[in-house]
Parts: C-alpha cells; structure tokens; sequence
C-alpha cells in the first residue's frame, strides 16, 4: 500500500479502520479513567471524540456508548478549562506587559459573548472540521514527528482565522470572568448567560463540523473499501 501511495504513511482506508478502532476503545473506556483524561484534555478532548461516529457508523459501539463518551468528556474538559483559568489567574499571567494581556483576554471573550447564534454554530463547524481534519492526517503517520507535523496547519488555520472551539472558548470565557470580578473594568461583563450563549451553538457545531462533515462523509468513503 505505500507503494501506492508513494510514501510509508498509511493509505486513507488504513486511516479510517484505525479511526474506528480508536474509537471503539475510548466509547467502551471506564467512567474514572475517561473523565481524569478529560480533565487533561489530552487523550480525551471532546472535539476530537467527534469522530467515535466513525465507529458507531460501522455497528461497533452504540449510540447510547458515543454519548456517554462525549458527555463524560465534554464535562471533564469544562472542569479542566476551569482548573486551568484559575491557575493562570492566580499566577497573574494576565497582568504582564502593563495588563495588556489581560485586557487582550477580556476583548476576545466579549467578541465570542456577542456572536449571533448562527454565526457561532457555524465558526463551530468550520472549527472542527479543521481539528477532526488534524487527527485524521495524524492517524496517518507512523512517528511522533509524522503526527507533529501533520496536526499544525490544521490547528494553526482554525485559530489564524478566528473559528470557534468550545473547550478554548470555556477556558478563555472563565479566565475572562475571573480578570473582571477582580477589578478589569472598561469592557461590557463576561456573564454566565453569555457565555451558555456562546458555548452551547459552538458545540452544536463542533458536532456537525466533526461527527457529519468528516466522520460521516469519510465513513461513506471509505467503509465499502477492499482490505488493505
């Protein structure tokens, strides 16, 4: 097959047989394992977990597994986002460079506050495509330097141009809130309300842009292929 393909990654049907391997384990995985991955949003992010539908598609987990999974991590990853707004307000990050950066993080979260429902979903959907995107060509090297490099265009275009994900969303929103409930005036207040506002459509659209436009398209690709 790489001779094919000209080169020692795997083929895009090798890809996704990995994809819903992948899959079934983490949709079958233990609730306290799962959640503490979660919190680290390392393994277990629940953007990337988008593409268990791969895996669901193909009849190996159910449905009633994919949304365990998502629901476990999706929550850890917001106790995560939490813990880790707080460790960089306590450190004062946000106060070098006379406060800019803190004003910085104030600016962005109102912007993401105001966004029109629409336009939040749809920068959600734009956002995963690009990230499920990243680990899909991750899956396809064979070393850590193969996946290294594969996963930076995608997650350097997502975030050059502006598009939404929901777990940096609820780290940015927290800190945000935390820097204005300590006295970071002459912006409107990052609220609860505005950020429910904000993070519920983006996860709508991190569903749609991961789990239909490249987990459910690449299942219809590739499902019927020939074994490798």
């Amino acid at each position: 097959m790489s001779d094919l393909y000209g080169s020692d990654a795997y083929s895009p049907v090798e890809i996704a047989r990995r994809i819903e391997s992948v899959g079934e384990t983490k949709a079958r995985m233990a609730a306290l394992p799962l959640a503490l991955l979660g919190v680290l949003a390392g393994a277990e992010l629940f953007t990337g977990n988008n593409l268990i539908v791969m895996a669901w598609a193909d009849g190996r987990v159910s449905a009633a597994q994919v949304l365990r999974n998502w629901v476990i991590v999706c929550l850890a990853n917001f106790v995560g986002a939490a813990g880790l707004a707080l460790l960089v307000f306590a450190s004062g990050h946000a106060s070098l460079n006379g406060g800019a950066i803190g004003q910085k993080v104030v600016q962005i979260a109102v912007a993401k506050q105001e966004l029109p429902f629409v336009t939040a979903l749809l920068r959600g959907v734009l956002c995963n495509v690009l990230v499920c995107m990243a680990v899909w060509m991750a899956m396809a090297g064979r070393s850590v330097t193969d996946k290294a490099v594969a996963v930076m265009l995608p997650v350097m275009a997502f975030v050059a141009a502006g598009f939404e994900h929901s777990i940096a969303n609820m780290y940015l929103m927290l800190l945000a809130m935390l820097l204005q409930q300590s006295g970071l005036t002459g912006y409107p207040a990052v609220t609860w309300g505005g950020m429910l506002g904000n993070w519920l459509p983006v996860i709508l659209g991190n569903l749609l842009g991961g789990a239909v436009l490249v987990a459910g398209v690449y299942h219809v690709i590739y499902k019927r292929q020939p074994s490798a």
